[in-house]
């Protein structure tokens, strides 16, 4: 058994979640207990140095490491903040903080006939994706003395895929059903499922497992409350202020023909595709409805569930029984109607009703990757990633 700390930081840049777990077993047959859970918050001037990063604001490389040595000194603080008065965690599991993504693309040039000054390029290839985590665990093992697996997303880009989602797999370990098919769907600031069919006997077939990117979860919301309140509110509270207003069917009609939403998986997004310019573009949509404030946020949550339903019935090979919730998105209890508006013949459910924290299992999952990667056990999954065979994720900081 060990004793693995999981920190990750999100979409929204709302602050590091922090789980102190423990995990025994193997493969997809591990056993994780929750020891501890907590949300430690970015101080305010280290966040919108992120936002405006992740928003495309320029850095020097000197100001590129000084950001990277600050969100580690932050991870580093909340990983030893939740140890306090504890037995030592024996390891860190680290996903970062994301600042831009880029899923894998097509352009040209990009391989060449021979090596040389004189290349000269062959034609159209694909174009490995790019991801970047601040936040670099050298530092937090450094500063923690706990030894720390990191920057978990490379190695499944380099095999051609994209990245993202890696949850997945850790959801085929913990939510799987013996005789239902499930979908754990994180709605953080960007939107994620993983279809899970039933798992007979214990068994673990990672082949039939799916998983995406959605697209926007909270971030749109987040966003545009924001603004309505000048800054004083980050977030709808339980979707309050949204349930007010009543959403604009043919907003969301038009929103919907985004061609994300239409685009097979393998698919990843973030911030760069549904961010502020984003919202700009859906404020001047809506200029022509004369929409309240209100009404504005009920359209923009009901396009959070609108396109959750889309993708089920686009790409799915089955509606599931049950949709497991988990994220920010669970707590609002707006969009979980307008969810089962959309998806009338699904359960929906938290994860919290069987036994999974929704606050804590983006960071139960970075702790279980970083021990399958102490173990040996490939934390990807190739028919979800689009990566070419399943590897090893994360590097091991001693």
């Amino acid at each position: 058994m060990l004793r693995v700390i999981g920190l990750i930081s999100g979409t929204s840049v709302d602050g590091i979640d922090v789980a102190l777990v423990e995990i025994s077993g193997s493969g997809y047959d591990v056993r994780v207990t929750l020891q501890a859970g907590m949300t430690v918050p970015y101080p305010a001037e280290l966040r919108q140095t992120i936002l405006d990063v992740c928003g495309g604001a320029a850095l020097s490389m000197a100001e590129l490491a000084e950001l990277d040595d600050a969100i580690a000194q932050v991870f580093a603080q909340a990983a030893l903040q939740i140890q306090a008065g504890r037995p030592p965690a024996d390891w860190i599991g680290s996903h970062g903080q994301t600042v831009f993504h880029r899923p894998p693309t097509l352009k040209l040039p990009l391989s060449f006939d021979r090596v040389g000054a004189n290349s000269v390029p062959t034609g159209k290839q694909s174009l490995l994706g790019y991801t970047l985590q601040l936040g670099r665990g050298d530092l937090i093992t450094h500063l923690t003395g706990i030894p720390t697996v990191s920057n978990f997303r490379t190695a499944d880009i380099a095999a051609g895929g994209h990245g993202a989602p890696l949850v997945p797999s850790v959801d085929l370990a913990l939510l799987s059903h013996p005789t239902k098919t499930r979908c754990v769907h994180n709605i953080g600031g960007i939107s994620n499922l993983a279809y899970l069919p039933p798992r007979a006997s214990g068994s673990a077939r990672a082949e039939t497992v799916l998983g995406w990117d959605t697209g926007p979860g909270n971030l749109l919301i987040d966003l545009a409350v924001q603004a309505f309140s000048a800054g004083r509110l980050t977030y709808d509270s339980d979707g309050a202020w949204a349930a007010q207003g009543r959403p604009c069917e043919k907003l969301v009609q038009a929103w919907l023909e985004q061609p994300f939403f239409h685009q097979p998986p393998p698919k990843s997004t973030g911030r760069e595709h549904f961010g502020p310019a984003y919202l700009q573009e859906c404020l001047t949509d809506a200029i022509p409805y004369h929409l309240s404030e209100a009404d504005f946020l009920a359209t923009l949550t009901d396009l959070t569930a609108a396109s959750i339903a889309l993708n089920y019935r686009q790409f799915l090979p089955q509606l599931p029984d049950q949709m497991l919730v988990c994220g920010g998105g669970c707590k609002n209890r707006y969009l979980r109607q307008r969810l089962q508006h959309h998806l009338p013949e699904v359960e929906i459910l938290r994860t919290d009703d069987i036994g999974v924290s929704s606050d804590y299992k983006e960071a139960i999952a970075f702790a279980v990757l970083a021990y399958w990667r102490l173990e040996g056990t490939p934390g990807n999954l190739p028919g979800v990633t689009g990566a070419k065979m399943p590897v090893l994720l994360g590097e091991v900081h001693r």
